[in-house]
């Protein structure tokens, strides 16, 4: 039930627009219901949130019961970045090695696929595609996150995976 906090408190009113805050658990804690209710825009998920696909449609549909718009985030690149398979490694290639095989419609039919899962589990937004140039290769944050070293290749792999994506119904929010 949406319950929107008083038009003259802007200052709330702005925040919860803006925020998207993420809790320890797997199932939503009544101070994050409350103020999915009062018009919480988004909330952010992570691999503690999630112990299987089940479990999370739950979760999704328990948020969803305080606010059917609610925009539900989770951080999900497969590879070695992964939430929804977090206890046993992604099932899906990661940006790496997608770039390495450099079929823009494979990367496209990988992420249209992931983008369906997440769907399927109530998720309607993705931290992903990391949009990175590997242009340090000693750097231990991006390394296999990055399509690659080349900014041609990285720009049109990252194209195909937000395509892929939103074939699903699941929006893509770029990053690094």
């Amino acid at each position: 039930m949406t319950t929107l906090v008083s038009t003259t408190d802007t200052v709330t009113r702005d925040a919860l627009a803006v925020l998207q805050p993420g809790f320890t658990g797997t199932t939503a804690p009544d101070w994050l219901l409350r103020r999915v209710g009062e018009g919480l825009a988004s909330v952010g998920l992570f691999g503690r949130n999630i112990t299987s696909p089940e479990q999370l449609t739950a979760l999704t549909a328990r948020l969803r019961a305080e606010r059917d718009d609610v925009l539900v985030a989770i951080d999900e690149e497969g590879g070695d970045v992964t939430r929804l398979e977090v206890t046993h490694g992604s099932s899906f290639p990661g940006n790496f090695a997608l770039g390495s095989v450099d079929d823009v419609h494979l990367t496209r039919a990988v992420a249209q696929e992931l983008g369906r899962r997440l769907a399927e589990c109530g998720v309607n937004l993705n931290w992903a595609p990391s949009a990175d140039v590997n242009s340090n290769p000693g750097n231990p944050v991006i390394g296999v996150r990055s399509f690659g070293a080349d900014t041609r290749l990285a720009a049109r792999h990252t194209a195909a995976y937000i395509e892929g994506l939103q074939a699903a119904g699941v929006a893509a929010c770029t990053k690094h």
